[in-house]
């Protein structure tokens, strides 16, 4: 039997949520009405989505059931774990109780599972196009600080390193990362002293990767820095905006297209290397990677060492329905909806 996250690996405010602050208004009205009404039948909500995903998000749904229902220990839970896979329609939980206890939550569970579920399904994707090599988790300047503890647990699935602190928690790791822009610009331009700086100020434990595109010459600035550095430095990053042509690939131009981190630039940054018995040093690319991207890549066998995905990962819209499809015992649901049992649920004690 798979492990969950204990209840008390997640902070709520609870207060605010019993008291419906972060709750759809009609939600809060039915409650009202079924406590004005003395009115409390046993239901059942079933949660599906309408498409494939990795679904994950159920263990804080079942810890925010735990923790801010009114009466949770009279209300049953049977769900999958998270980094399941699901089909369309297919039952991910259900929720058995007095709909009085628990309607005020439904807006927060189905937020936490649209958005875990969307971040692990894009990765899971990128992770199997990538063919096994390393992916790391680079999107947190895309959204607001405080999901980023969330994320990282949702992109678990094949990550192999984080950007943050927060995002590499649930893994109980660090924040990777090594060299910005501006801290090339700090040093007036110059890649090789920003990165000497690095070098001699950062612990040695933490690798030395230089960031090669600030001059958009990617092969000049990545050999400058692997004479300099030599065995010290682990690798270089890519980062050649979409809009720009590296130095390198003005000669080559007219049969492919030259902007960004193309694998012609890929390729002429490896033949460089190599050809000054740099043979060790690992290529990092960023910018832009997705799925489709890096599969294209990894086909034409590009030699990417490892990817860094960043906005993609965020990419696309995954909602998920709860629906009451029981009622004391009895099949009652609205128009188009039926109870569908899944024999992969479990009972969560």
């Amino acid at each position: 039997m798979k492990n969950r996250l204990p209840v008390e690996h997640f902070h709520f405010p609870v207060e605010k949520i019993k008291a419906g602050y972060y709750t759809d208004a009609y939600f809060l009205r039915t409650e009202e009405i079924l406590n004005g009404d003395n009115h409390h039948p046993r239901v059942m909500m079933q949660l599906f989505t309408r498409e494939p995903v990795v679904v994950c998000g159920i263990d804080e749904t079942i810890a925010l059931i735990k923790t801010c229902a009114h009466n949770p220990e009279n209300i049953t839970i049977h769900a999958l774990h998270d980094g399941d896979e699901v089909a369309p329609w297919e039952t991910l939980m259900t929720i058995e109780g007095d709909l009085a206890d628990f309607a005020h939550l439904e807006t927060i569970y189905l937020g936490f599972l649209a958005r875990q579920s969307r971040i692990a399904t894009n990765v899971r994707r990128v992770v199997k196009a990538a063919n096994g090599k390393p992916v790391l988790f680079f999107p947190a300047r895309y959204d607001t600080y405080q999901t980023q503890e969330s994320d990282g647990y949702a992109a678990m699935i094949g990550i192999k390193g984080f950007s943050t602190d927060a995002n590499a928690l649930a893994s109980n790791g660090k924040g990777l990362g090594t060299i910005p822009h501006a801290l090339i610009a700090a040093y007036n331009g110059d890649t090789l002293a920003a990165t000497s700086a690095f070098d001699k100020y950062v612990a040695p434990d933490i690798a030395r990767i230089a960031l090669v595109d600030f001059d958009n010459d990617c092969v000049g600035t990545t050999l400058q820095v692997a004479r300099k550095l030599g065995r010290k430095l682990a690798g270089v990053r890519l980062d050649t905006s979409g809009t720009m042509v590296d130095k390198s690939l003005l000669s080559q131009m007219g049969m492919f297209k030259p902007t960004g981190v193309c694998k012609e630039l890929v390729h002429n940054v490896r033949t460089a290397l190599d050809a000054e018995g740099f043979d060790y040093v690992k290529i990092i690319v960023s910018g832009g990677f997705d799925a489709e991207r890096i599969k294209e890549f990894e086909a034409l066998k590009v030699p990417v060492d490892t990817y860094a995905v960043g906005s993609s990962l965020f990419d696309g819209n995954i909602n998920f329905t709860a629906d009451i499809v029981m009622v004391d015992g009895k099949v009652c649901a609205k128009a188009g909806r039926v109870h569908l049992p899944n024999p992969r649920l479990e009972l969560v004690k």
